[in-house]
């Protein structure tokens, strides 16, 4: 009987996300295989035989890899530091961690171009400073885009971090030391190992974030197309709601494949297999 009331629970959850997310989904797939009333692959051949579209698929592939490395590099010894505090320390850095992400992305946006803009704060302090004589072109470049695209999802990546960090037993990391282990192999051998779920997880939010955004690369990116922004163009400003559908497609196939890689990788070197 319990097993049925649960059931029962999860009904109007499941068909909420039946009505409201996976009929949309699939209604949107299944117009990308017919044109004119006929079954064909043509939309996904036109654009995958397009330079200009394989290009920005690229940069976009390429701005959310770097992205998704970047906010590793930076959060991992971030989550670590938080992880080892005590709890209300660990409170407190964690709500000046998840603090970014309460404030609109617009706002976040239009707050680098004052920053990185020709006449901007860093332009300003390098050149007074004799460090540079021109202003750096960083605004309206993919480099603009992954500063804000870090911006705005290295909270995720740290807190999902501090989640698995937090579990890690410190007598191991003590155990190790006094068999005579450095800081390094502790690192290696005892706390990379455990954070391996946690930093897939990030990951994944990370990239399927940076590569889906739209705000932050239609702010700072200019006219340097991703595929987010190049699926509202032919959507909205051409009006081709076909095209518009066969990138979208192409966009959840390729979040699904990474999903798929990363969780296998999560797999092969998580210590718990």
């Amino acid at each position: 009987m319990k097993k049925k009331y649960v059931y029962l629970l999860m009904l109007p959850g499941l068909l909420f996300l039946t009505l409201f997310m996976l009929v949309p989904i699939i209604m949107t797939i299944g117009t990308t295989f017919f044109q004119k009333g006929n079954f064909t692959f043509n939309g996904y051949m036109h654009f995958l035989q397009d330079q200009y579209f394989l290009n920005i698929l690229l940069t976009t592939m390429q701005v959310s890899t770097v992205t998704t490395i970047l906010c590793i590099i930076i959060g991992f010894p971030v989550a670590y530091y938080v992880s080892r505090q005590s709890p209300r320390t660990k409170g407190i850095m964690l709500a000046l961690a998840i603090f970014p992400l309460l404030t609109s992305s617009v706002v976040r946006s239009f707050s680098w171009i004052i920053i990185l803009g020709k006449n901007g704060l860093l332009n300003s302090s390098l050149m007074s400073l004799g460090l540079i004589q021109q202003p750096l072109e960083i605004l309206y470049t993919p480099t603009a885009v992954m500063i804000g695209l870090i911006h705005l999802f290295l909270p995720l990546i740290i807190i999902s971090l501090v989640g698995v960090m937090e579990n890690i037993d410190p007598d191991l990391v003590k155990a190790a030391e006094s068999l005579g282990a450095s800081r390094f192999t502790v690192f290696r051998k005892v706390i990379f190992p455990l954070s391996i779920p946690g930093l897939i997880l990030g990951s994944i939010l990370v990239f399927v974030g940076s590569m889906t955004a739209y705000t932050t690369p239609s702010v700072l990116g200019g006219k340097k197309r991703v595929i987010s922004t190049f699926l509202y163009q032919n959507a909205i400003t051409l009006n081709d709601w076909y095209s518009a559908s066969v990138v979208a497609t192409i966009m959840m196939v390729i979040t699904l494949i990474v999903i798929g890689l990363m969780t296998k990788i999560s797999t092969k070197l998580s210590v718990k297999g």
